[in-house]
């Protein structure tokens, strides 16, 4: 796992990685990664921060856990790897996206093109054990990224926050709506996405926003066959 960030993050939450309550954390991950598989690789943990810079956020997508599938769970919430077979949860995102803007399907599951935008895919917790969800929680991960969303509730640039499912959902309380704007909706997988994911239009609703605040809307169309 990097020890530093390779942008403006390290002057945000650099700091973090120096406290008691990380240095456990980072015991103990030593520890399941010696003893168990666990994803993603450890040079994947940052990704969601390597690709979003800290000022070039515009769109918080916050996700739970990472996959705890073989070869899925690349660093950035929701995301998996060229070549990786498409999770339920991003199948119902890009059934959502193409009924909100039409694009077509995607046979990849590569988001790494919203990052570059400035969307922070950031899963609450960043590590898990193969074949056992939310089996990190509670281990310091929650701490971490709730600096982080504290970090950007700070900054003057109001950015918009996407909370899928309840336990995204908790970290509403953190976030400032006075300046910044949240969408929600149920959890795009498919225990719960007839439940009022389907119709939300986030996608939309987001680019309206960024275009309130004179903002460059992130294009949301991603290539229909995965990247070389």
């Amino acid at each position: 796992m990097a020890e530093a960030f390779q942008n403006d993050w390290q002057d945000q939450v650099g700091a973090e990685l120096t406290k008691e309550y990380f240095s456990e954390l980072r015991s103990f991950l030593r520890e399941e990664y010696k003893q168990h598989q666990v994803f993603p690789p450890k040079e994947d943990v940052m990704n969601a921060f390597h690709a979003t810079a800290y000022e070039d956020t515009k769109v918080v997508l916050l996700g739970q856990d990472p996959y705890h599938g073989k070869g899925q769970a690349h660093g950035l919430s929701f995301s998996v790897r060229p070549g990786v077979k498409v999770p339920p949860s991003l199948v119902n995102i890009y059934k959502e996206l193409h009924e909100d803007l039409g694009y077509p399907i995607p046979r990849h599951g590569y988001l790494q093109n919203w990052a570059e935008q400035g969307v922070l895919m950031l899963n609450t917790v960043l590590t898990v054990r193969a074949g056992e969800p939310q089996s990190h929680q509670g281990k310091g991960w929650e701490q971490f990224t709730n600096e982080v969303i504290d970090r950007l509730n700070e900054r003057e640039r109001p950015v918009i926050f996407l909370l899928w499912g309840k336990p995204a959902q908790k970290k509403r309380e953190r976030i400032d709506e006075e300046k910044h704007v949240i969408f929600t909706s149920p959890h795009p997988s498919p225990f719960s996405a007839n439940r009022g994911f389907f119709g939300s239009r986030p996608f939309s609703k987001i680019n309206e926003q960024l275009q309130v605040w004179g903002e460059e809307p992130i294009n949301w169309q991603l290539p229909v066959d995965p990247p070389e």
